[in-house]
C-alpha cells in the first residue's frame, strides 16, 4: 500500500515514477557567451534573454518535441468563427512566485502591454491584429480577430507577466528587469553581470517541480576558454563548433564522459547591409557581392561541412522553404564586371577599386566571443578583396554591439543570425513597419509588394496558398539581396554524461529540461561560487 502511495504521490508531482527520490536534485553548469539584455521578455530580442524566459515564465501555449502548438498554462482552447475567436481557459493550479494565482487578467495585462505605444517592444504587432480581448472569467479568455489572422494560435505563445506587479512599473527602469517574478519551473536567485545567474527549482510549478535544484550559467565570452572549462569539468554542456565537435572531442575521455548530439539548427547567418548608407542603396552593388561569395566554401571552411548554405529565411526541408530558387553561383568574374559597370576602377594600382575619389570599402560588424562569425568574415573579407573591394572587421562586446550599433544603426555592414520561427510569418523582421529605431527591421528593408505578401499570408489558411506567398517573399529577397544569406549551421551539442533524461526530437533537446536528472552520486560539483 506504501509503494502505491509513493507512485501517486510522484505522478501527483510530475515526477518519474521510476526516477529514485534521492536522484532528484543536484546542480547543471551551463554556459552563455553574454548576459541576457533584458529578463522582462517583450523587451529583449537576444536569444538568450529567450532562453531563460521559457524556464521563468509560462504561456497559455507552447511548442511539444514533435513542434505542435499544446496547452500549457491553458487547460484548453477552442478556435470559433472560422478562425476569427480564440477562447482559452487557464489552469486554475498556477501560482506566481509570490504565491499570487496567475489568471486571465494576467495575460489580459499582457496583451494591452504589447499593444501600448510606450512599450518598446518588437513584437507587438502581432497583438495589434486583435480587435478585442476579453477575460470572460477569471480563468477564461476569449480574443477576436476582425479577419482570419493565420499565427494567431502562435502568438499566444508569448511569456505571461504578472499584472499585480508590473501594472504600476516604468518597464524602462523597473527592477524585475533583473529580478523576474515569473510562474515557470525555474526562480532566478543570484545574478553577478559578467559572471553567472543561479536558477532555483520553483517547488510549486503546476507541471511538477524540475528534477534538476539548480541551474547555472557561467558568463564565459569566448568560446575557446568555455571548451576548456568543458574538459575541466566547470561545465556539463555547451554548444560545440564544428571544429570542436569533429577534432578536439575524440578519444576515450570524451566517450566515456559525455554525449554529443547533431541535428540541423533553427537559425540562419547572414551578411546584412545598411541599406540607408548610400553604398548599399545600390540592388547590384548587393548582387555583386553574392557573386563573389563561395557560400559552399564557407559551410567547409568555417563549418567544416556541419551545415548548409541557404538561400533565404528558412530552414532548408521545411515546407515553406523554396526549393526552387537557384543561388547565385560564385562568380568573381561577373561581380567584377557589374562592379566595373557601376563605374569602380582600380586607379591606383592597389588591388581595391575606387569611384568619385572614395576607395570601395567598408567594415564588416559582429560580437566578440563568436569564432564562427568571425571566421566568416575573414572567408568574406578575402573573397570581396579578389574582386577589388576592401573589407574591414571589427568585433564588439554583446551588449555594445546591440546597443550602441545594431539599435542605433551605427553600422555598414553585419554578420549575425536569426532564429527560424515554426510559423513562417516574416512579418516583425522584414516588414516596412518594422524598419524603425528598435525594431527589428534595422537593417531598414522596404517593399511594397514584400509588404503586401506578408499581410496577405498572415490572413491565409489554406497551407498551399501560404507556401505561394512565402515562396514570392523568398524570390523577391533572394533578387533584392538585403541580406546575402549564408548558411543553416548544425546544432552540436554536448552534455556531461552525469546528465540523465535527453530525450533528442525533432525540436532539439532541451524540450524536457526540467526532466533532466542527475544520479545521486554525480550531484556533487566542486566548482563554487
Amino acid at each position: 500500500m506504501k509503494k502505491v502511495f509513493i507512485l501517486l504521490y510522484l505522478v501527483f508531482w510530475g515526477l518519474n515514477p521510476w526516477l529514485r527520490a534521492q536522484d532528484l536534485g543536484g546542480r547543471i553548469i551551463l554556459s552563455t557567451l553574454s548576459d541576457p539584455t533584458n529578463l522582462i521578455p517583450p523587451l529583449a530580442t537576444d536569444a538568450f534573454s529567450h532562453e531563460l524566459a521559457d524556464l521563468l515564465y509560462v504561456s497559455l501555449l507552447k511548442y511539444d518535441k514533435n513542434l505542435q502548438l499544446v496547452p500549457w498554462a491553458a487547460s484548453g482552447y477552442e478556435v470559433l468563427d472560422g478562425g476569427k475567436r480564440l477562447r482559452f481557459k487557464l489552469k486554475k493550479n498556477i501560482f506566481w512566485f509570490d504565491g499570487k494565482p496567475l489568471t486571465a487578467e494576467d495575460v489580459y495585462f499582457t496583451y494591452k502591454l504589447m499593444i501600448d505605444p510606450k512599450t518598446p517592444t518588437a513584437y507587438g504587432e502581432d497583438f495589434k491584429l486583435v480587435k478585442e480581448c476579453r477575460v470572460l472569467s477569471p480563468y477564461e479568455l476569449e480574443v477576436t480577430y476582425p479577419k482570419v489572422y493565420a499565427g494567431s494560435l502562435a502568438s499566444w505563445t508569448m511569456s505571461i507577466l504578472p499584472r499585480h506587479i508590473l501594472e504600476k512599473e516604468n518597464l524602462l527602469q523597473t527592477k524585475y528587469s533583473r529580478n523576474p517574478l515569473g510562474a515557470g519551473p525555474y526562480k532566478l536567485v543570484k545574478w553577478e553581470s559578467g559572471r553567472n545567474l543561479i536558477l532555483k527549482a520553483n517547488a510549486n510549478y503546476f507541471e511538477g517541480r524540475p528534477y534538476i535544484d539548480e541551474v547555472v550559467y557561467r558568463v564565459i565570452p569566448d568560446m575557446n576558454t568555455m571548451f576548456l572549462e568543458l574538459k575541466a569539468g566547470n561545465l556539463d554542456n555547451m554548444n560545440l563548433s564544428p571544429l570542436q565537435y569533429i577534432f578536439q572531442t575524440k578519444g576515450r575521455f570524451w566517450q566515456k564522459n559525455f554525449n554529443k548530439y547533431k541535428y540541423l539548427a533553427s537559425s540562419y547567418t547572414y551578411l546584412g547591409y545598411n541599406l540607408r548608407h548610400p553604398l548599399f542603396k545600390n540592388v547590384k552593388l548587393r548582387q555583386a557581392i553574392a557573386l563573389a561569395l563561395d557560400k559552399e566554401e564557407i559551410v567547409k571552411g568555417v563549418l567544416f561541412g556541419l551545415g548548409e548554405p541557404t538561400i533565404g529565411p528558412y530552414k532548408p526541408g521545411t515546407w515553406a522553404y523554396n526549393t526552387r530558387i537557384k543561388d547565385y553561383p560564385y562568380n568573381p568574374v561577373k561581380a567584377k564586371k557589374i562592379l566595373e559597370d557601376l563605374g569602380y576602377k582600380d586607379l591606383d594600382g592597389d588591388g581595391f577599386l575606387e569611384r568619385d575619389g572614395k576607395k570601395l570599402e567598408f567594415t564588416i560588424l559582429t560580437n566578440q566571443g563568436n569564432d564562427l562569425r568571425l571566421k566568416t568574415a575573414i572567408i568574406i573579407q578575402y573573397r570581396l578583396a579578389q574582386v577589388g573591394i576592401k573589407v574591414h572587421i571589427r568585433t564588439l562586446e554583446w551588449a555594445t554591439f546591440i546597443n550602441e550599433f545594431i539599435d542605433k544603426g551605427n553600422f555598414e555592414t553585419v554578420i549575425l543570425a536569426w532564429t527560424i520561427p515554426l510559423d513562417p510569418d516574416l512579418f516583425d523582421v522584414w516588414h516596412s513597419s518594422k524598419a524603425v529605431a528598435g525594431g527589428l527591421n534595422f537593417m531598414g528593408y522596404k517593399s511594397k509588394e514584400v509588404d503586401k505578401l506578408l499581410e496577405l499570408g498572415r490572413e491565409t489558411l489554406d497551407l498551399s496558398q501560404r507556401k505561394k506567398i512565402y515562396d514570392r517573399v523568398q524570390e523577391i529577397l533572394h533578387k533584392e539581396q538585403p541580406y546575402c544569406f549564408l548558411y543553416v549551421p548544425y546544432a552540436l551539442p554536448i552534455v556531461h554524461k552525469r546528465i540523465k533524461g535527453i530525450e533528442p526530437a525533432p525540436a532539439g533537446i532541451g524540450y524536457n529540461f526540467i526532466r533532466w536528472w542527475i544520479p545521486k552520486q554525480y550531484q556533487k560539483v566542486n566548482f563554487s561560487f
